[in-house]
């Protein structure tokens, strides 16, 4: 597919959850991981043991190995999707407010960094008279810029 240029196993992920009728949930719910880090495992941002492998190409009516790939060590944050209007607007929102949010972390923790490493994300739907809104919340260990000899 086109928006995962140069990775061929994501439109064959997407497919055959289509086709399937699975929700992501229920997919994370299989492998007994959150929701928002196993639709990331299936775009290649986190590796999958392969149980879980396995256990998702089964739900998915994908062939037995088909997966595998997804064991391995991935290229975070290699996927070139900057066009989508979703991924668009987090990357204005960032270039929006990251400034304000490095100065406030730096206020609150001091010289350091939000870890992505150490992480967890929520996405919420809230109501709002004015419309639905998205709720995302990051959730990164705290790392100190520190000299160490």
């Amino acid at each position: 597919m086109s928006d995962f240029a140069g990775k061929p196993l994501i439109g064959e992920i997407r497919l055959a959850r289509a086709r399937a009728g699975s929700s992501w949930a229920s997919l994370a719910e299989a492998i007994d991981m959150p929701v928002a880090w196993t639709v990331s495992a299936l775009y290649g941002q986190h590796p999958l043991s392969v149980a879980q492998a396995d256990l998702l190409a089964e739900k998915l009516s994908m062939p037995e190995g088909s997966l595998f790939e997804l064991t391995l060590a991935p290229y975070r944050g290699s996927l070139d999707i900057s066009l989508d209007p979703t991924v668009y607007r987090f990357h204005e929102a960032l270039e929006v407010y990251g400034p304000a949010l490095k100065e406030l972390i730096a206020e609150e923790f001091g010289d350091g960094i939000m870890s992505a490493i150490n992480f967890t994300m929520n996405i919420e739907r809230r109501p709002h008279d004015d419309g639905d809104r998205v709720v995302v919340t990051f959730d990164g260990k705290f790392l100190d810029y520190r000299w160490t000899e």
